[in-house]
């Protein structure tokens, strides 16, 4: 049910902005004059530090989750602590492919010579907006992996505290939490390939 709340809110949320933005009688055509003519080293920073953050935060949250439920759980079971540490792995995974694409976006800023009126050029605006796409889908999809695995993580330990034969079974599906921050991974680096600030044309 949170979820689905979640879901409507964030689907609501950008037509319901710009409709209050509307009944304030903001100028949208100044406002979007603004987007356009912000620096595209903005965007680029904005998004390498989104896919930097979001990462680090999804792993600290996940290794937050498993590791209260294996802390709790070895107490009365002192065998499940080793084993178990693979999910802390794997949430700490999570912030560390938030780091490599990090690098790669910021292998692609460049620098270039802005225009007389202080504007950049389409090309260092289009570089800009997808690193900053490219890092923002990153950071989100590694933070929703890294809760996931959080979850599954402490599952796992708690039902490995229970019955030791379940810990396979729940380790796999800990796998397919983990790939979801892959797939954050491999869109963010399609995203920012074509991203080239010194693009002619």
């Amino acid at each position: 049910m949170k979820a689905l709340i979640l879901g409507t809110v964030a689907m609501l949320g950008l037509p319901s902005l710009l409709l209050l933005l509307y009944l304030l009688n903001v100028d949208l055509q100044y406002l979007f004059f603004l987007v356009r003519n912000i620096s595209p080293y903005f965007w680029s920073a904005l998004g390498i530090s989104l896919c930097v953050g979001l990462s680090i935060i999804g792993a600290a949250w996940g290794i937050f989750i498993t590791g209260s439920s294996l802390v709790g759980a070895a107490i009365r079971e002192p065998r499940i602590t080793s084993k178990n540490l693979i999910s802390i792995i794997f949430c700490e995974a999570v912030a560390i492919y938030g780091v490599i694409v990090a690098i790669i976006l910021q292998t692609k800023v460049e620098a270039v010579k802005h225009n007389p009126d202080g504007s950049y050029g389409l090309a260092a605006a289009n570089a800009g907006y997808a690193i900053l796409g490219a890092g923002s889908v990153t950071g989100w999809a590694n933070l929703a992996c890294g809760l996931s695995v959080g979850i599954v993580g402490s599952s796992a330990a708690l039902s490995d505290a229970a019955n030791s034969t379940l810990f396979v079974k729940i380790l796999v599906v800990e796998i397919f939490a983990s790939a979801l921050g892959l797939f954050g991974v491999i869109i963010g680096i399609i995203m920012a390939g074509n991203a080239n600030f010194t693009a002619q044309g």
